[in-house]
């Protein structure tokens, strides 16, 4: 019940993109596609693979979860871009206001104009 309700929260969450298509595109080639199904319909031996195999109605939550963390990787380093832009923006605004002003500090150093 608890996976439900969860389950619930986050579809309220989830942007029309996702609830219209809610499965992503295969990357895979048709030849590896067919070779993933053939793998996937084969009874596990190993133990690992037999654990895993009692989780694999949880592949749309993993690719939603790596999604999700493909993008905040690219905010992070768009946010990155951004503030280092916005740095050297400042400091050209600082040299621009500096070569325009006349104070005692801006005397005492080089002109950047």
């Amino acid at each position: 019940q608890r996976i439900l309700r969860l389950a619930e929260m986050c579809r309220r969450l989830e942007t029309e993109e996702e609830k219209v298509l809610p499965f992503y595109p295969s990357s895979l080639v048709e030849g590896e596609q067919r070779d993933a199904r053939r793998v996937l319909e084969e009874m596990p031996v190993e133990p690992l693979a037999q654990a895993v195999w009692d989780y694999v109605g949880l592949e749309r939550f993993w690719q939603r979860f790596s999604k999700a963390k493909l993008e905040e990787q690219a905010l992070e380093r768009e946010r990155a871009a951004l503030s280092q832009r916005n740095r050297r923006l400042r400091e050209l605004l600082r040299q621009y206001l500096a070569g325009i002003s006349v104070s005692q500090e801006v005397l005492e150093e080089p002109n950047p104009l």
